[in-house]
């Protein structure tokens, strides 16, 4: 889940004023591999105390959903799901691999420029203006960073919607094994659509966030689409009498629409369930066990991931899944050069990179760039992706802070885990910040 058009618009704005950062090296060298997942697993430490596990779940809201708190009380929260809410498992198997430990100092001793003055990235993300909960940067397949200010390394915090990648990474490896045909209507594989507004929706179009429904994000309306959609699977606040299956749903929903399919960027959390529920049917099986089936036990993964479904079973696909943060960071690998330091066959063909890199739909963001100050090194979004730039960068966000960014051509990837101080996310974005950084060390390679 994320509110994408403020956040997307703060993290261009950032991005602006990020460009004039100085990434010079400081004269203080920072250990980059203090707080990483080899040093803490000599000493085990404990995340939380009996009392305060007590404490946090006696927070909760009783009369909204749980994730409309903020500060360190939403810290506690993403990183501790498990404790109060259902989920279904993602399962790994086989050996871990092994990530090789290579720390650059470089990265923790560039220099940024934020609100309160220039400072190293290092420390940065450990100030109070960032809330960073951890962070794993990886380049030729080895650990070139990684910090944990704010969480323990085998903690899994949820992702929210850097989820939706995982989804439509399954929809384009089975579209390459020709399960999939995304020119088709959603409803030829779903023909419970049959009745509803997505009937003719072609799957690319559900992919890009390009339906046209007026089904779109809202989280302070009760009475709008997408918060009725996100009751039936807990992640609006519910009650007894509440609707209770999404599946039914919204195979009778007709909220109408704001645009004919393909014209327009509308952001929704219903198109990646259908994605979701498309991959259920292709491979005949729940979500979950596809995710495991096709990513999960084949990347060597350090532990077994899970997906939120306080409804029934039913997992929260649009922005659920919670796992290590060295494990999303392996996922991202798979779309880089380096995935064989991690899976024994080549599970994210060329063919699928090349698309997200260069086959974006140039309708979509068209009204974005005659009305807002969009950088000129955004390109396009597609297949659930925010946003793709022109040095290659791939990103997905998620609502509560948590960011996964790839790119091939570099062979580089980025996990970060983290939380929203308030309700205006007043903390400094993490992403305009590091793309700065991983420029200066990492310079662009000419196109």
């Amino acid at each position: 889940m994320i509110r994408v058009y403020p956040q997307f618009l703060k993290t261009l704005l950032f991005f602006i004023v990020c460009t004039m950062n100085s990434c010079t090296k400081s004269k203080v060298v920072h250990d980059s591999a203090k707080g990483s997942s080899e040093s803490l697993a000599v000493s085990f430490k404990s995340a939380s105390s009996v009392s305060q596990v007590r404490s946090q779940i006696e927070k909760l809201p009783k009369d909204n959903i749980w994730w409309t708190v903020y500060g360190t009380d939403q810290s506690w929260n993403n990183k501790n799901l498990h404790r109060f809410m259902p989920t279904v498992n993602v399962y790994r198997e086989g050996q871990v691999s092994v990530l090789e430990n290579k720390q650059d100092a470089s990265i923790p001793n560039c220099l940024v420029t934020t609100p309160e003055g220039e400072m190293s990235f290092q420390d940065f993300i450990t100030s109070d203006q960032s809330t960073v909960m951890g962070i794993v940067i990886v380049k030729d397949g080895a650990v070139v960073y990684e910090q944990y200010p704010r969480q323990e390394p085998y903690e899994k915090p949820i992702y929210w919607s850097v989820t939706k990648v995982v989804v439509s990474t399954l929809v384009a490896i089975l579209e390459d094994r020709g399960k999939i045909d995304v020119n088709k209507a959603i409803s030829f594989y779903i023909p419970e659509l049959e009745d509803s507004d997505y009937k003719d929706i072609t799957v690319r179009n559900v992919l890009d966030m390009a339906t046209g429904v007026n089904c779109h994000e809202e989280y302070e309306d009760w009475e709008s689409c997408y918060y009725k959609y996100s009751i039936t699977l807990g992640d609006g606040f519910f009650t007894d009498d509440s609707p209770k299956n999404p599946y039914e749903m919204l195979a009778k929903i007709r909220p109408g629409f704001t645009a004919p399919q393909g014209t327009e960027y509308n952001y929704s959390g219903a198109n990646t369930f259908l994605l979701g529920w498309l991959v259920e049917k292709i491979m005949k099986m729940p979500f979950q066990d596809a995710l495991t089936k096709e990513i999960w036990s084949k990347i060597g993964a350090e532990a077994d991931a899970s997906i939120l479904a306080p409804r029934y079973g039913v997992p929260i696909t649009h922005g659920g899944l919670l796992a290590r943060l060295r494990d999303v960071a392996r996922f991202g690998m798979l779309y880089t050069p380096s995935y064989s330091a991690i899976a024994k066959e080549k599970i994210i063909s060329d063919k699928i990179v090349t698309r997200i890199l260069d086959d974006g739909n140039p309708k979509l963001w068209e009204n974005a760039f005659a009305n807002n100050a969009i950088k000129d090194d955004f390109s396009h979004s597609i297949y659930q992706w925010d946003q793709v730039y022109k040095n290659d960068d791939f990103y997905k966000g998620g609502w509560g802070g948590q960011g996964l960014l790839v790119n091939p051509k570099k062979n580089l990837v980025v996990a970060y885990t983290g939380y929203y101080k308030d309700k205006e996310a007043s903390e400094v974005e993490l992403l305009p910040v590091l793309r700065r950084v991983l420029k200066e060390v990492y310079p662009d390679i000419e196109q």
